[in-house]
């Protein structure tokens, strides 16, 4: 590639960073990485009765869990207002944009009209200045807004990378407003000018964007700017085909976290939703980011399936370092008032259970019946610790007084308690998983025991005998 690759994600702090902008802030950061370029990051907040500092923390803190780390950034919008200003003043030196003095309800009666004899209301260009033209008297006191002077013929027209040739007629393009009575520049206008100025070559966003493409494009072409190189990724939708919402996974990344999925699962899903490599479905980042490209991103809709997502998450699990895995579960357990030290080591109770749960906060909810004093149910103390069951407790309580605590040995402890009282294994085990830790499914019952330790082990069992 002739030119240095730079991407921007240029989320708008109106809300969390949902799957569908992590998805696209991951397409970005990978096709910069691929390439040896720079990825930067953008926070469009001229919006200023949606735009929230905890919005834009959310982004930030989505980001950072995810790993997408900018080169550059991030920018702020309302911080390079002057900017916007000055170009706008350029242009209007220059005649590429003008004012107009329109008022609220002349737009309201014009676009009334144009309904009326069938037309697509838009603005009619009543104070565009032309050669010969007379335009109206400014009405006294009026504040004008920034219209700019789009083309009136020919067409805007682009290959988009993911959907290919694009066209709009230029006749279909009204003179959009660039900056409003107020002053405060559109955000069309600052997109503009920040793709400019920061020299994105390549950009790559939600085909809700296609819209605004051609009249970004008319604005860079005003200006003399380089036209980037443009890549509209389909939406997102739901397991059941509709329109992506909370209930099928239009939550906050960080709702992710909160729920106990790994990043490199969701990154891992992320990567596949309208992109692949051929029937790969587990890979790393770094094989992601040396096999992404935009030629293999689908122009159909992606179809989020939450059932392949927790799929994913427990393939990261089994994977994962206990040592890595102990960390968040003790963050888990610490934000349940658990102090993750007052029982066995967390890695050993990982490396028991972290191929038997599916995200997380089920793992930490395994470890916690290593940590706490549980008690079983009445229902399942009925159905199991019956008069030969504790009988055949007490006498395995009496050989785990003195049995070396291995694996071996404990299991030796169970067969002869079993041969004792002439029971089979389920018989033995299932009593012992529910006086010890209140359940009735564990891992093996013997390594259950030497990691729960000897002192715990007498001290539950003591209870219902």
């Amino acid at each position: 590639m002739s030119q240095t690759v730079r991407t921007r994600f240029a989320p708008s702090p109106t809300g969390y960073l949902h799957i569908g902008g992590a998805r696209t802030a991951l397409f970005c950061w990978a096709y910069a990485r691929r390439h040896g370029g720079t990825f930067i990051l953008r926070v469009e907040d001229t919006d200023l009765e949606r735009s929230t500092p905890e919005a834009v923390q959310a982004i930030l803190d989505g980001m950072a869990w995810l790993g997408l780390d900018a080169d550059e950034g991030p920018f702020y919008q309302m911080r390079r207002m002057d900017r916007y200003k000055a170009v706008i003043a350029t242009m209007l030196e220059q005649g590429s944009a003008y004012y107009c003095y329109t008022s609220s309800e002349e737009l309201d009666e014009m676009r009334e009209a144009q309904r009326a004899r069938g037309e697509k209301p838009r603005y009619d260009g009543r104070w565009r200045p032309e050669p010969g033209k007379a335009l109206p008297a400014v009405p006294e006191g009026a504040r004008p807004v920034v219209r700019f002077r789009n083309p009136v013929d020919g067409v805007v027209a682009w290959d988009d990378l993911v959907k290919g040739r694009i066209e709009f007629a230029n006749t279909e393009l009204d003179d959009f407003i660039i900056a409003r009575a107020d002053g405060t520049p559109t955000y069309n206008f600052c997109v503009v000018v920040d793709d400019w100025d920061m020299a994105i070559t390549h950009v790559i966003r939600g085909d809700d964007h296609v819209n605004n493409t051609p009249r970004q494009i008319n604005v860079l072409r005003a200006l003399g700017a380089e036209v980037p190189s443009y890549a509209h990724l389909s939406m997102i939708l739901g397991d059941d085909g509709t329109k992506l919402s909370k209930r099928h996974g239009a939550v906050s990344v960080m709702q992710y976290h909160e729920d106990g999925y790994l990043p490199e699962a969701v990154i891992n899903y992320l990567a596949r939703l309208g992109w692949s490599h051929g029937d790969d479905e587990i890979f790393s980042r770094e094989q992601f980011v040396e096999w992404f490209d935009l030629d293999h991103i689908t122009p159909s809709a992606a179809q989020f399936n939450t059932e392949k997502l927790n799929w994913l998450n427990a393939q990261y699990l089994r994977q994962a370092d206990d040592h890595t895995l102990a960390a968040d579960v003790a963050n888990r357990l610490a934000q349940r008032g658990i102090d993750p030290e007052r029982g066995p080591i967390l890695e050993a109770v990982i490396g028991l259970y972290k191929e038997r749960v599916g995200n997380l906060n089920e793992l930490a909810d395994s470890v916690e019946l290593y940590l706490v004093e549980v008690k079983a149910q009445p229902d399942l103390i009925e159905q199991h610790l019956g008069e030969g069951a504790r009988a055949a407790l007490a006498s395995l309580r009496d050989r785990f007084v003195s049995v070396e605590w291995v694996r071996p040995e404990l299991n030796a402890a169970i067969k002869a308690t079993m041969a004792e009282h002439g029971l089979k294994m389920p018989q033995v085990a299932i009593p012992l998983r529910v006086a010890t830790l209140g359940v009735t499914q564990t891992p093996a019952i013997d390594a259950v025991l030497e990691v729960l330790g000897r002192e715990r082990v007498l001290q539950r069992l003591s209870r219902y005998l």
